[in-house]
């Protein structure tokens, strides 16, 4: 019989009611309380702009804002984000860390050697050994504590994830926000060089009638010191212009030499946003459509795994460690050779007395669970209320648009019918100055409401989660609750991913 039989007729057994206790003890960790599940309400209280017959029907993503420039802002923007780099540091972290805790679950193996040389009599020989070979070692999950670190580090690893994707919709708004407010900034600015140039040409003429005796000399100086208002107003304005154009060089990373040529073929250009039917986000779409949400629930998931993992602690836990080996040995001139093996101890280990420090960490697993169950639902009503109130802002953009327009058109006739009278005399300069500053100002009125309007749909896209979906970006082996328990946002997106209409 082989010098190994031994071993097999003793490991077998063993081993064997080893694998039995661990599989008992790896019951599917993750699970998520019912009440862990924020209550969202199953319609929006504030009106949904309604779509416009121009509207195309396909438009998605950053495209609905029908300018090609900005979705190639964005993309230099993420691709050159410190925060985006960050969140890639994080995920890379947060897989090494559960490649470390599924390893818990198995044995760990280790390659052995050694040498020694010894003389235990005075005059006898000496003796000499030499081993090589391998040792293993197990802590059998007993009580299910590895799996569920294993779990828990798995949820940490999704959401981190959903972390990187809640930085780059972050990053891609503070873009388009940057970028709607420097178009909407080249549009007042180019109102405030025709304002400035039309009363520097007033100032002009009215200083020629004053000098032919025509005009009297107050009217005049009052002519000049609206130019030179206009010409303050507009300088700003163009200052203005430039800072936005700087703050697009920063968050895209092109340089300025370059990105002015591109920004120059739709100047002054406010992006005009499609609009989206009120049917394509429901309010419940936001736990699989929002990945800061997701986040959140991941989160949860992971606090629940440490909170199994430490009640698992305080109870008696399993090792099991064995090895096996080559050993050459010489004594007396023998020499004898061989493999020699070792299964055990079978350690238990039972908590008997730590101070409270066990249940202290569970205590403390506990809080933190609670803790992110409550960031959890608080996140959850803040999505509703970030939605909702870009809804209103849109709305309110929406119903003020036409009498915008109404006024500015208005104010553009008046203008021109009291610059008609001044010249023939029947208007005054007084008169010509208050036509002009309710046309400009209406002008610049309406570039505003526009930009509201761009920023209101900005608001909303980033209220509604952008373009991310949870069941196509987050991994298909995370975790999922019991029957028992409320569907996570995994398991929601994939309800509703035909109704995500913003991609």
């Amino acid at each position: 019989m082989s010098p190994m039989s031994p071993m097999s007729r003793l490991s077998l057994p063993t081993l064997a009611a080893a694998a039995a206790l661990a599989g008992c003890a790896n019951p599917p960790q993750g699970r998520v309380d019912v009440a862990t599940q924020p209550t969202l309400p199953t319609a929006w209280q504030a009106p949904w702009p309604q779509q416009t017959a121009a509207a195309p029907a396909r438009a998605t993503g950053w495209t609905r804002f029908n300018d090609p420039l900005l979705p190639a802002l964005i993309e230099a923007a993420q691709a050159s984000s410190p925060t985006l780099a960050s969140a890639a540091a994080r995920i890379e972290r947060a897989r090494a860390t559960r490649t470390a805790a599924a390893a818990a679950l198995l044995p760990s193996v280790d390659a052995v050697a050694g040498a020694s040389q010894t003389r235990t009599l005075p005059r006898g020989g000496p003796t000499s050994s030499a081993t090589l070979g391998v040792q293993a070692g197990w802590e059998i999950d007993l009580f299910g504590g590895a799996a569920a670190g294993r779990d828990a580090a798995q949820a940490r690893l999704q959401a981190a994830q959903a972390g990187q994707a809640a930085a780059q919709l972050a990053v891609a708004a503070e873009t388009a926000s940057s970028y709607v407010a420097l178009r909407a900034c080249e549009a007042q600015r180019d109102q405030s060089r025709l304002d400035a140039d039309s009363r520097a040409e007033t100032a002009r003429l009215s200083e020629l009638s004053a000098k032919a005796g025509f005009t009297a000399p107050a009217d005049a100086a009052l002519a000049r010191a609206s130019a030179a208002q206009a010409r303050t107003v507009a300088v700003s304005q163009r200052a203005a212009c430039d800072t936005l154009v700087k703050a697009l060089v920063e968050l895209t990373a092109v340089a300025e030499p370059e990105l002015r040529p591109r920004l120059a073929a739709r100047s002054a250009v406010v992006p005009t946003p499609d609009a989206l039917s009120s049917s394509d986000v429901l309010p419940a779409t936001l736990l699989a459509r929002r990945p800061d949400l997701a986040e959140a629930e991941r989160n949860v998931v992971a606090a629940a795994g440490d909170r199994t993992q430490a009640r698992a602690r305080e109870r008696p836990q399993v090792t099991l460690a064995g090895s096996l080996s080559e050993l050459a040995g010489r004594s007396s001139g023998i020499t004898a050779t061989g493999p020699v093996w070792s299964l055990g101890p079978l350690q238990v280990t039972l908590p008997l007395f730590d101070a409270g420090a066990r249940a202290a960490a569970t205590a403390a697993a506990q809080a933190s669970y609670d803790e992110a169950v409550a960031q959890y639902q608080g996140l959850a009503r803040r999505a509703v209320r970030e939605v909702e109130s870009s809804l209103v802002a849109l709305q309110a953009a929406v119903e003020r648009e036409a009498d915008a327009q109404s006024a500015a058109r208005d104010f553009e006739v008046s203008l021109r019918a009291t610059e008609a009278r001044q010249k023939g005399g029947l208007a005054s300069l007084f008169d010509l100055e208050a036509a002009r500053r309710n046309a400009v100002a209406a002008r610049i009125a309406l570039v505003d409401l526009q930009r509201e309007r761009a920023a209101a749909w900005i608001s909303l896209y980033r209220a509604l989660g952008g373009g991310w979906d949870a069941s196509t970006t987050m991994p298909t082996t995370m975790p999922t609750a019991t029957s028992t328990a409320t569907p996570t946002a995994t398991s929601t997106a994939a309800s509703i991913t035909q109704q995500a209409a913003l991609r």
